[in-house]
């Protein structure tokens, strides 16, 4: 008599954070992703709840300095800011994310911009909860938020959780910028006034951040650091809009493809970055056509301008 042969099984899967690649476990939760405008003036640093964020999109915004849109999802900080206002290319960055876009407040056709691309909206400027001032900053550099108290405002269409953005690899060594690119001890970035710049530490694996030659910190979480950097070079246009100077609002734009660099264990690679639309997520592929896979943890998106610009690996 043959005995019955039974199905092999199944193999487990190990839950992880759709932002980081990182393993969640019994943590992994079905909040969704919460966008938040984080000023980058001298004025707003050291910054407070940076470090947790997922994912930190570095932009450039009027007068050649940069802002920061920090994406948070597997981790919530107590306390976020300084807080600031939205700029045209927020709604293509965090479109595919969906969930909450915080900020200070914004143009109306920013805001109106940020809506229609699905997103939920919250803002001081509109009286939502979960802001307040500090009293040790002088406005407008002392704006604050609660993370929780911002995704406990979240309504019936934006309460999912993010879908996978960026591949990521199961370990840090299997990462594609490890496997197949070069060492790389820093990476320097030159906007027109703002110059951040990136060294690896093999002892944080990670990269350690610094602005102007500074470290750069929180007052929170100590130094800034990123298990992934992405520089992507990217056509910057100046739109009708104007801020309270007077000075033009640029507009990064969000879509099509262009140069890339990835940098993860201490090694970089030239890849390239695509995006199809607002509303579609980037993609980031190597000169073969293969898609890029990132070290688990959490990443900075650098976003850096074809012209008046520069990156320099060391």
């Amino acid at each position: 008599m043959i005995a019955d042969k039974q199905a092999p099984p199944e193999p487990e899967i190990t839950p992880r954070w759709p932002l980081t690649g990182e393993v969640a476990g019994e943590e992994l939760s079905d909040r969704p992703a919460l966008s938040i405008k984080i000023e980058n003036s001298e004025q707003a640093r050291p910054q407070t709840g940076l470090q947790a964020a997922d994912v930190v999109w570095e932009e450039m915004v009027e007068g050649g300095i940069t802002r920061f849109n920090a994406v948070y999802h597997s981790d919530l900080p107590a306390q976020v800011g300084p807080i600031r206002s939205v700029r045209p290319m927020d709604s293509a960055i965090s479109a595919p994310y969906g969930g909450l876009l915080v900020a200070s407040g914004g143009q109306a056709p920013f805001i109106n911009s940020i809506r229609n691309a699905g997103l939920q909206v919250l803002t001081d400027d509109l009286g939502h909860g979960g802001f307040t001032r500090s009293s040790a900053r002088f406005a407008p550099h002392n704006l604050y938020g609660t993370p929780s108290l911002f995704l406990d405002q979240a309504d019936g269409g934006h309460s999912d959780p993010p879908a996978e953005q960026l591949e990521f690899s199961r370990r840090a060594e299997g990462a594609t910028a490890v496997t197949d690119g070069s060492p790389a001890d820093g990476v320097q970035i030159s906007f027109p006034r703002a110059t951040p710049s990136w060294v690896w530490s093999a002892s944080d694996d990670a990269w350690r951040r610094s602005e102007g030659g500074d470290s750069a910190t929180t007052e929170d979480a100590g130094r800034i650091t990123a298990v992934n950097l992405v520089v992507l070079r990217v056509q910057v246009s100046t739109t009708a809009y104007v801020d309270p100077s007077g000075a033009n609002v640029p507009e990064t734009i969000m879509s099509g493809s262009g140069e890339a660099i990835v940098a993860s264990g201490g090694r970089s690679l030239e890849v390239t970055w695509s995006k199809d639309g607002p509303s579609d997520p980037l993609v980031l592929t190597t000169s073969d056509g293969e898609t890029v896979e990132l070290a688990p943890g959490n990443t900075w998106i650098e976003l850096v301008p074809t012209s008046g610009s520069s990156v320099r690996i060391s």
